[in-house]
This record gives C-alpha cells, structure tokens and sequence, in this order.
C-alpha cells in the first residue's frame, strides 16, 4: 500500500517534487519516487536493498518479426539473449509453431518468454484433443491475448513478454497476424509486425521493402534484411554468425502449413545480401 504523506496530521493527495527529481508522465515513476510505495515485489524492491529484474541478469530475447506474402505469413525472430550489457546466449529461438497452421514469435525477458511460449502450445493442444478439432485463428489470437494479460504484474516488474502471433487463415485464404501490448491489447496487423529492441530499425526496413503480393521467398529475404540492419544498429539484436553458423529462425506459414527454413537456406540468402552489399559498396 502507499501511504500518503502528511503535513501537520492532514494528508496531501499530490506527492511535490523538485525539478530534478520530477518522474514527469509516468505513473510508474511516480510510484517508484514516493517513499513509501513501490510496484515491485519486497524482495525486489530497491528500498529493501534489492535489485529491479530490469537491472539484474535475467536474460533478455530481443527481435522478432512478421510479414504478409502472397501465399501466407513469414515469421523471423533473431537468435541473442542479452542480459544487461552482456550477451547470455548465442542461440535461443523465439519462433515456435503453435499448430499445424500457425505460429508464435516471443521477445522479452527469457524465461517468461518461453513460459508463455510453452503453455499456448499447450493449451491449443489440450483444446484440439478434446474438441477434435484445432482452435480456430481468431480463437488462438484471443487466448494468446488472455495469456499476455495475465502476465501483467509480473511485466510491471519487468519480466515483459510480448509476442506476435501468426497464422494461415483457411477460411479467408490468406495469411494474418496479430501484435499485442503489454495489458494483452490484442491488434491484426495488416502487412507486417515487429517487436523487441530492435523493432524500430527491423520495422522500418520492412515498411520499405514490402508489397501485398511478396511470393514467399522474397518475404524470406526482406525479413533476413530486417533482422540484418536492426543487428547493425542495435547492440541487443544478433546478426548472421558466419562463423558459428548461427542464423535467425525463419519459418514460413501457408496453406501447407508451418515449414521451418532450413539453416542452410537461410546461410545461402544472408551470403547473397552480404555479397550484394559488398557490391553496392566498391
């Protein structure tokens, strides 16, 4: 509870604060500033001589991505986990089929991450068992939607886990996908989503390159040259590890169904945009 601070026994309702201690709009700031109030856990709390999750070593997944094609959705994901400043895993996977159709791409803290991750598949497993048939990709979106909201108290400590969620809708004949908020807001998304520390650079790069009737392949490309320039500009995001052979997960999402790109394709189209950049360059 935050108590309220007082002045000769009468309460005061606004907190004053100094110009250079002002938290400004945020309500979380103001929380965090006011001395006897904190929206984070006692043994997080900094006052009890804790540390806030968003400034221990908790690993953090960083860039993922979607986009429309002419035959369905491509869902991307780069492969680094940074804690802090430091890298803490080369090669996590954030792309993950969700069913036979569809598929779940997760940035944010790791370990709620693949949580969240685990538990929706889970779920649309249980519910295909016992209904007999798949949860349809609207049904899928809205659950996803629970699932983010209800993480809610846990994000506002940070343990942030915000997926995109992507799929082959037979009934329309066309792929969609779907990005949601922090409070499980769930939004579709009509050419492409992005989220994580590098959404802004992957976004953007994609905004520029798409077109409504992409065939597959060059939708591959255009999200291997996302996660390429988000990684050249954003320290959190991993690039193509030429040398470990460690490449974003690619999966494309059709009328066929979920199909992982292979390592090796995904090594031979970053090797053709590397080389034409080389190219552009002399």
């Amino acid at each position: 509870m935050c108590k309220r601070a007082g002045s000769e026994g009468q309460s005061r309702m606004i907190p004053l604060f100094e110009p250079l201690s002002d938290p400004g709009p945020s309500f979380t700031g103001l929380l965090a500033s006011l001395p006897n109030c904190s929206i984070f856990p006692p043994h997080l709390s900094e006052q009890a001589g804790g540390v806030r999750p968003d400034k221990a070593g908790i690993p953090h997944g960083t860039t993922v991505v979607a986009l429309r094609h002419a035959e369905g959705v491509v869902l991307a994901g780069d492969r680094r986990a940074t804690a802090g400043g430091f890298i803490s895993h080369r090669n996590i996977e954030k792309v993950f089929p969700s069913g036979s159709h569809a598929g779940v791409a997760v940035a944010g803290a790791a370990g709620p991450s693949l949580e969240l991750v685990r538990l929706f598949q889970l779920q649309t497993e249980h519910y295909e068992k016992v209904e007999g048939k798949p949860l349809s990709l609207e049904g899928q979106a809205n659950q996803l939607g629970q699932m983010v909201r209800a993480n809610l108290p846990a994000a506002l400590t940070g343990l942030v886990a915000i997926p995109i969620f992507a799929g082959f809708d037979a009934a329309a004949d066309r792929g969609r996908l779907f990005q949601y908020d922090l409070t499980g807001g769930r939004y579709e998304e009509q050419d492409y989503a992005a989220t994580g520390s590098g959404s802004l650079h992957a976004g953007t790069v994609i905004k520029l390159g798409f077109s409504d009737d992409m065939p597959p392949g060059e939708a591959i490309d255009l999200a291997i040259k996302a996660l390429f320039e988000a990684a050249d500009e954003d320290s959190a995001t991993g690039g193509p590890d030429l040398v470990r052979r460690i490449f974003p997960v690619i999966a494309s999402i059709g009328a066929d169904g979920y199909l992982r790109i292979s390592d090796d394709e995904i090594e031979s189209r970053f090797r053709s945009h590397i080389a034409l950049l080389d190219e552009k360059a002399q």
